[in-house]
């Protein structure tokens, strides 16, 4: 079967990443992508994020997708009165890590809250522990606060 012939191609590195709205027609892709064995008590499952943010009204969250395959998760929260956002949760599937999809993600998340009403800074946590973000999030830009919260070190990016 040929791209476009009712199998989606596996995406690749360099694919264009979008984020998109999550619909009646993507959940259930979406609901499908995991991280690592090892990478599971670092972030929530996609079905538990999908649920809390439809019902917390500060909640913005996409699939994040390279060309047109969906690769992970991104949610904020964004409460435009106050100067902080927080990434709440970002998660890259297992199969599509290393690729640079979670970077331009990033990326995107980042140029959108440039843009929000007020916004001075962005802020996330990571658990502390082998196989965590800590890396990723300092080549972002992302500092150590020398703040800990609920366990997760947090790390903040000045705006």
């Amino acid at each position: 079967m040929k791209d476009g012939e009712g199998k989606k191609r596996e995406p690749r590195a360099g694919d264009p990443v979008t984020l998109r709205e999550i619909t009646r027609e993507n959940l259930t892709d979406v609901l499908r992508l995991q991280v690592a064995p090892d990478q599971k008590g670092l972030v929530a499952d996609n079905g538990c994020s999908i649920a809390q943010g439809c019902f917390h009204d500060e909640a913005w969250f996409r699939a994040i997708y390279a060309g047109e395959a969906p690769v992970g998760f991104v949610m904020l929260s964004e409460e435009p009165d106050k100067p902080e956002y927080y990434v709440w949760r970002l998660m890259i599937d297992a199969r599509h890590q290393r690729m640079g999809f979670g970077r331009r993600a990033m990326e995107l998340v980042i140029e959108r809250v440039r843009g929000r009403p007020n916004a001075t800074e962005l802020l996330l946590g990571v658990v502390p522990k082998d196989g965590s973000a800590l890396d990723f999030y300092a080549g972002l830009g992302f500092e150590d606060t020398g703040r800990v919260d609920d366990g997760e070190t947090v790390l903040r990016l000045a705006l």
